[in-house]
């Protein structure tokens, strides 16, 4: 007996995305390639998993991402990999291999992985956006990664978002202050929350992060770093602040703000979409890591960057207008319905889409009425109609789809002329 076939799903915590929400993607993912574009980033592209020690070093080993979410597998050549949980280690894990000319501008399109709790725009596959620059600390650069992303997401519809920023220091001066936090977290452990009673020793920067009451209520009074940070990072941050300024990019000082990941330092950002649940608002950050590459093996080396959630973005623009994102053509210009019985739509498709005309058809031998329902459904402006008649008198029948006057709707063509007519039909 056959075993019954079993009705495989997607797995939890991932989609599928096909059309016509696949569309959306496309629009976004074109608008982001053609903001960077304009901002002299070009495409990187790494892979998928990477030695688990390119993210450890990176995220910090002891991280929540590292020890609870992060998919970590044994190949069959025993070597311990990792898919990647987050876009910014591979890239500069790249950088150090490859030693681009620096500044070094780079943008990427990645799916990312992490096994946690599917929240809203968020799964266990999700897809991230973003770019890096390496090579320079210059705080223009921190203005002009953090600006870009603002004229992103206004080109992308959004109006409703906030700019949060921080400065995290350096080695130097953010080790000062975490002694000074770790002995104030200390005298307050028993009020935090029960996960960071157990842990506020290990990195007392995620109990800043953390957004339950509990530590809330405890490190409101404690000590913030924007107070301890030395006078080169002050100076610094102090420019990219005025410059934002100067920009007309509103930016709010948070100082809880510290980020998920141990690479940060000095400037680091997050936006939030006032139109998404507040627990679950951001909608992208980033932020300096000037040591990242020299952890990962290269050379002492200046970096930042920022990485935006898709699905997340989406989201927040499906929350604030009901109009879909249209960039992109993805419209049909002709359906071709051929009833010859002799298959004479292949030959002219392919003539059509080597002009550039987007064409489709249909299959099976279905009759003219089946055909031109097809056509109706596909969005196309203009079906090729190729019958008998027009066979034998070397011609096809073009009609208009779209148009509301049915008597001037329909005109023939020479059937060697068929590209010429829907071309120029296609201008006016």
């Amino acid at each position: 007996m056959n075993p019954q076939p079993q009705n495989f799903r997607a797995p939890v915590g991932t989609h599928d995305v096909i059309g016509p929400d696949s569309a959306q993607w496309e629009n976004l993912i074109a608008l982001f390639a053609e903001t960077a574009y304009r901002y002299g980033f070009e495409l990187a592209i790494s892979p998928l998993f990477e030695d688990v020690g390119v993210f450890n070093r990176g995220i910090g080993e002891n991280s929540e991402v590292a020890t609870k979410e992060m998919y970590v597998f044994e190949d069959r050549g025993g070597r311990t990999l990792a898919l990647r949980p987050e876009g910014t280690a591979s890239v500069v894990r790249a950088f150090v291999q490859h030693q681009p000319t620096t500044p070094w501008k780079a943008w990427y399109v990645t799916p990312a992985f992490r096994y946690e709790r599917p929240q809203a725009g968020r799964y266990r596959q999700h897809h991230q956006i973003g770019v890096e620059v390496l090579g320079t600390d210059d705080p223009a650069v921190d203005v002009e990664v953090i600006t870009m992303a603002w004229r992103f997401f206004a080109a992308l519809g959004l109006t409703r978002y906030r700019l949060l920023i921080n400065s995290m220091g350096h080695d130097e001066c953010r080790g000062a202050y975490v002694k000074l936090l770790r002995d104030f977290l200390g005298a307050h452990a028993s009020e935090l929350c029960e996960d960071h009673q157990k842990v506020w020793s290990e990195n007392p920067l995620r109990v800043l992060d953390c957004k339950k009451p509990a530590c809330i209520d405890v490190t409101t009074g404690g000590p913030m770093l924007p107070d301890h940070i030395c006078d080169d990072c002050r100076t610094h941050f102090s420019a990219v602040l005025g410059s934002l300024h100067d920009l007309g990019v509103e930016a709010t000082l948070n100082p809880r703000l510290v980020r998920g990941f141990d690479y940060y330092t000095r400037t680091t950002f997050e936006f939030v979409a006032d139109a998404l649940d507040g627990a679950q608002n951001a909608i992208g950050g980033g932020g300096r890591y000037d040591k990242l590459a020299e952890q990962l093996g290269g050379k002492p080396t200046s970096g930042i960057g920022f990485g935006c959630g898709i699905e997340r973005l989406l989201l927040t623009r499906a929350a604030e207008s009901d109009r879909p994102l249209e960039l992109l053509n993805r419209t049909l210009d002709c359906f071709v319905v051929d009833t010859t019985g002799v298959d004479s739509a292949t030959v002219l498709l392919d003539e059509l889409r080597s002009a550039g005309i987007a064409a489709d058809r249909a299959y099976d031998n279905r009759s003219m009425k089946s055909q031109m329902k097809a056509a109706d459904r596909s969005g196309a402006r203009f079906a090729v109609l190729l019958g008998p008649q027009e066979l034998a008198a070397g011609e096809v029948t073009i009609r208009d789809l779209r148009s509301e006057d049915f008597a001037q709707s329909q005109q023939t063509a020479p059937r060697n002329d068929v590209v010429t007519t829907i071309s120029n039909l296609l201008t006016k």
